[in-house]
């Protein structure tokens, strides 16, 4: 175990340092230019001196190499460097908009484990009825559906339609940042974040299920006479844990673009309005840190959904 963790770390090296660098040429090739971005209207009243004098200030004179390897050094030495875009060092954005980035999507893939779990044993349960045919055909439909639709329409019904739930942000207007108010208004942003990741987890689960229906353990504990639900939940549901916790590791890419989905729509303070206005302002460091989390969040999910695997099967190799 010790060594498959050793291992991924040390690959993981070359691959942040192959996105960060490809992040600042592509960054380099934008149509926008970070000088306009940083003076923003008043460019028009910028002289030519002043702005080839910014220019030069913020580095953005010199080659894109030279600049990545500032950059290098300083994230080295524990700078991040400072945002054009927001005017702020990138420690202090990530300080105050990655915790609740972390909250939206912890508490959204938390619920989509229980519900795909508890809804695709159901669906493997009751494999023919109306019911299976029910989850099954929600479960193809919602899997084309984009997570900023399935946060419209929640808005509409939950929030406009029935005054349930708050619409967005993270407090009422006016109202101190409490747990109440930050509970309430998580609610729906994280329940359309579970929902959108759902449906390939809810037909994994089945099939998996179904797939252990026919294994010889599980025929055996037929045979012995044991109830049903014994069967499923003791017997066949543990056989399908396995490659249902390698999916979840394989889905990570998409759980962090439908949070900044999500995190736009209801206009949650986390990372999403960050990536925005770094991209569209050629933000050098802010948006490099920003991909580099996001990286880092997909190569943990997969080593974590690996860890979980041989844990839960000792029968599977660890040296792969």
């Amino acid at each position: 175990m010790a060594g498959l963790v050793a291992r991924r770390i040390v690959l993981a090296v070359p691959v942040l340092l192959f996105v960060s660098l490809a992040v600042f040429l592509l960054a380099a090739a934008s149509p926008f230019d970070p000088i306009h971005q940083y003076y923003g209207v008043q460019i028009f009243d910028a002289s030519a001196a002043d702005v080839a004098r910014v220019r030069q200030q913020l580095g953005l004179d010199r080659p894109v190499p030279l600049r990545f390897l500032d950059w290098l050094g300083g994230v080295l030495s524990g700078d991040l460097g400072v945002s054009r875009s927001m005017r702020r060092p990138v420690a202090d954005v990530l300080a105050e908009r990655l915790p609740w980035t972390l909250l939206l999507a912890g508490c959204g893939l938390a619920l989509a484990v229980v519900f795909s779990l508890f809804v695709g044993t159901l669906a493997a349960w009751r494999q023919g009825g109306w019911l299976d045919r029910l989850i099954t055909a929600l479960g193809h439909a919602l899997e084309g559906i984009p997570p900023f639709v399935v946060a419209l329409l929640a808005i509409a019904s939950f929030s406009l339609g029935l005054g349930w739930l708050p619409v967005a942000g993270l407090t009422d207007a006016g109202s101190a940042l409490g747990p109440a108010q930050v509970a309430e208004h998580l609610v729906l942003p994280a329940a359309v974040l579970g929902l959108s990741q759902s449906p390939w987890l809810v037909l994994h689960v089945r099939q998996s299920l179904l797939a252990a229906f026919t294994e010889d353990h599980v025929t055996g504990a037929r045979a012995r006479g044991l109830r049903e639900r014994v069967v499923v939940l003791r017997h066949a549901l543990p056989t399908a844990l396995l490659p249902f916790v390698t999916l979840i590791g394989a889905r990570v890419p998409e759980l962090v673009t439908g949070a900044v989905l999500v995190e736009e729509v209801f206009s949650w303070p986390g990372v999403a309005s960050a990536v925005v206005t770094a991209a569209r302002a050629a933000d050098y460091p802010l948006l490099t840190v920003l991909t580099l989390l996001a990286t880092a969040a997909v190569l943990l999910g997969s080593l974590l959904a690996d860890v979980a695997a041989v844990l839960l099967d000792p029968r599977v190799s660890a040296d792969g």
